[in-house]
């Protein structure tokens, strides 16, 4: 986690009012936590950091697309992505992190970092079932769906001759009901 210093907010010089930090997430960031799903990513996050005297408000905003693989073709697509997550900071006397809106931070702490919870966003926003747009609206045409196509299941009457006698059962039942 070496590489994510650029994620560090050091708070302790700023004035009690609102700031705006912006990060462009690419690959790199997710290599750092081994995370290899995306092919490509191309995010933008925008951070309100609105700072008062004993609470910490930040409203992470993220915008763009990774490039994912389709679970139905095999194909890849730039899924997109919107999402937002907010998180209130504390302090007391130590640190704590079990509820996911609030953190709590030692009363000794002069920064914060912010990249688990950008990289938790993000990949909380990417569908867990991945469907390639094409796909849904029909318009993709790859060897995958086309092998599949061939190999989907029809139901059709059967064209057979029925036995007479089955002929003659299903009459039973139609003058029983009459």
């Amino acid at each position: 986690m070496k590489d994510l210093k650029q994620f560090n907010i050091p708070f302790i010089g700023l004035n009690d009012e609102s700031h705006l930090f912006e990060y462009q997430i690419d690959n790199t960031f997710f290599d750092a936590y081994n995370f290899d799903e995306y092919f490509d990513a191309n995010i933008h996050i925008g951070l309100t950091f609105n700072k008062k005297s004993t609470v910490f408000v930040l409203t992470f905003v993220a915008k763009g697309t990774v490039n994912v693989t389709c679970d139905v073709s095999g194909e890849t697509f730039d899924q997109e992505i919107n999402g937002d997550l907010s998180l209130i900071v504390r302090f007391e006397d130590e640190f704590n992190d079990e509820n996911e809106e609030i953190l709590i931070l030692p009363y000794s702490a002069f920064q914060i970092n912010v990249a688990q919870y950008i990289y938790e966003m993000v990949v909380l926003n990417v569908p867990s079932r991945r469907v390639h747009p094409k796909v849904l609206d029909g318009t993709l045409e790859s060897e995958a769906l086309e092998r599949l196509d061939t190999l989907r299941v029809t139901k059709e009457k059967p064209t057979e001759d029925v036995d007479p006698r089955w002929d003659k059962l299903k009459s039973l039942i139609t003058e029983k009901n009459t």
